[in-house]
C-alpha cells in the first residue's frame, strides 16, 4: 500500500508561528508530521524556510497563497514554491464580495490561465473550498462544480476540505470519487456532532474520517493535510490529538 504523508496547515498554528516560526515547525516535526502546508513564511525568505525544513526533516506539502497574490505576483509565487520544494500552490479563500456570479465568471478563466503558467514551471495550482462554494449559480450548478468543470484537470486541481463539504450537507467521499485523480491534497478535519458543528480534533467528531482515508490510494492523494481553523484546546494539543489518531489509522506514520 502506498504511503501518503501527512502535513499540518500552519493557519492552525498562526499565533504560534507569529511568536516563534522556527520553534513552531520544530514542534510540528516532533509530533510526527511529515510536512507543512504554508500560510505565509513567518517573515523569512523562501531560502531560509527551506533550510529550516531541511534541518527539521520536514517537506513543503503546498502553500496557500491569497488570490490577489496569485493575480499580481504569480512569478514570485512560483519561484518561492521551487525554492521550497513545494509542488502545489493553493488558492485558499474568497472574500465575501468575491462570491458573486460575476466574480466566479471572472475567477474561473483566471484559474485556468494561472494553472497553465504554474504547470509550465512544474507547479500545480489547486483550489481549496469552504461551504460557500456549494451554493448554486444561475445555471443551477454549485460554484465548486463550475470551478472544476469549467477548468481543465491538468491545470486546476482540488484541495477538498472535508469539514466544509460536510457543513454544506455534502458527502466528502462522493466528491473524492467524482474528482478521482484530481485530488492531490485533502484537508482532514472533524466536526462536533451537536448543533454548533464546531471544528473538532480528528476522530472526536462525526465526520467519517476512516472512509476518507480509505479513498486515498485509489484517488491518488499525495498529501493529507490536518487543519483545525479554531480550537477549544491549544492548537498544539489539537494537532497532537489529530496526528495520534492518524498514527493509529496509518501505522506507517509512527517513527
Amino acid at each position: 500500500m502506498r504511503t501518503i504523508p501527512v502535513a499540518v496547515q500552519l493557519f492552525t498554528l498562526r499565533e504560534e508561528c507569529e511568536k516563534d516560526f522556527a520553534g513552531t515547525l520544530k514542534k510540528v516535526a516532533e509530533l510526527g508530521f511529515n510536512g507543512v502546508e504554508f500560510a505565509g513564511y513567518g517573515g523569512m525568505s523562501a531560502q531560509e524556510v527551506k533550510a529550516l525544513l531541511d534541518e527539521l526533516g520536514l517537506k513543503a506539502a503546498s502553500s496557500h497563497v491569497p488570490l490577489d497574490q496569485l493575480q499580481n505576483n504569480l512569478d514570485q509565487v512560483i519561484e518561492d514554491q521551487k525554492t521550497l520544494g513545494s509542488k502545489y500552490v493553493v488558492c485558499p479563500f474568497l472574500m465575501p464580495d468575491q462570491r458573486t456570479e460575476e466574480h466566479y465568471q471572472a475567477l474561473i478563466p483566471f484559474l485556468e490561465e494561472a494553472g497553465v503558467k504554474c504547470q509550465s514551471e512544474g507547479i500545480t495550482l489547486c483550489y481549496h473550498n469552504h461551504d460557500f462554494e456549494l451554493e448554486r449559480l444561475e445555471d443551477g450548478r454549485m460554484a465548486l462544480e463550475a470551478i472544476f468543470d469549467d477548468t481543465s484537470e491538468e491545470n486546476v486541481q482540488t484541495e477538498l476540505d472535508i469539514y466544509w463539504l460536510t457543513k454544506a450537507g455534502e458527502t466528502p467521499t462522493k466528491w473524492i470519487d467524482r474528482y478521482k485523480g484530481r485530488t492531490p491534497l485533502v484537508h482532514l478535519k472533524d466536526m462536533t456532532t451537536d448543533d454548533e458543528q464546531f471544528f473538532a480534533e480528528l476522530g472526536t467528531g462525526g465526520v467519517d474520517i476512516e472512509a476518507v482515508l480509505a479513498k486515498g490510494e485509489e484517488a491518488n492523494v499525495e498529501w493529507w493535510v490536518v487543519e483545525q481553523d479554531v480550537s477549544r484546546k491549544t492548537p498544539f494539543e489539537s494537532i497532537e490529538i489529530s496526528i495520534n489518531y492518524l498514527k493509529k489509522k496509518l501505522p506507517y506514520l509512527v517513527k
